[in-house]
């Protein structure tokens, strides 16, 4: 399953694709099999970063905080979170390679208490500065009982972040909160007495790998 993001993307590829060979065969017919050989591959690249796989909670319970993206868990440490709630919290980041799925998914359900959208940079996901100023959004989630907080980041590669919620929307644990396309971060802050479940270089999925509990 194709995610929608990448319905005009594939579609100006695919077009792209098909000028190019039609050039090669005009111009260099001996090279319409090297042409398409390396049509496949981009094609292939392009569905495999948009592919959109359906993916069922490992469990249904909003005090449980489910991996919100695919990727590798970069951050674990206790830090302060100044944008929202100006205390200390625990943050924990999962880095998204270009191989990883990159769909958003709401890690508990919930009402959003608080949505933003910041211009910035588009520094290495690793950069220690890269969440306060790169591209990013940030998404505060209440349960009823804790607020949590999400923050999608740009990278290197990424140049658009797409998201689904508004402020005063009811979401539901595990659907679709947005995409980054070519990118690359996801940061939770997470309460302080929040019971981590994964460790420093694990890889996660999204909806399949619990992250945290709340107390």
């Amino acid at each position: 399953m194709i995610h929608k993001e990448g319905y005009k993307i594939l579609l100006n590829t695919a077009i792209l694709i098909i000028v190019v060979n039609l050039l090669i065969l005009w111009l260099w017919p001996a090279g319409l099999i090297f042409g398409g050989i390396v049509s496949a591959i981009v094609l292939f690249l392009v569905l495999q970063f948009f592919r959109n796989p359906h993916r069922e909670l490992i469990i249904a319970d909003d005090n449980t905080i489910v991996a919100p993206a695919d990727g590798k868990i970069v951050v674990i440490e206790e830090t302060s979170e100044n944008e929202y709630f100006n205390d200390r919290r625990i943050q924990v980041s999962i880095f998204m390679s270009p191989t990883n799925v990159h769909v958003n998914r709401n890690p508990i359900g919930g009402k959003i208490n608080y949505y933003k959208y910041h211009p910035g940079k588009y520094l290495v996901a690793w950069h220690p500065k890269s969440s306060e100023e790169n591209e990013r959004t940030t998404t505060v989630i209440d349960n009823g009982s804790s607020e949590i907080l999400l923050r999608q980041i740009a990278g290197a590669l990424a140049k658009r972040i797409v998201n689904y919620v508004d402020v005063g929307q009811q979401v539901q644990q595990g659907t679709d909160m947005g995409f980054i396309k070519f990118g690359s971060r996801v940061d939770l802050f997470l309460p302080l007495d929040a019971k981590i479940e994964v460790n420093h270089g694990q890889k996660v999925k999204g909806n399949r790998t619990i992250i945290a509990r709340l107390a």
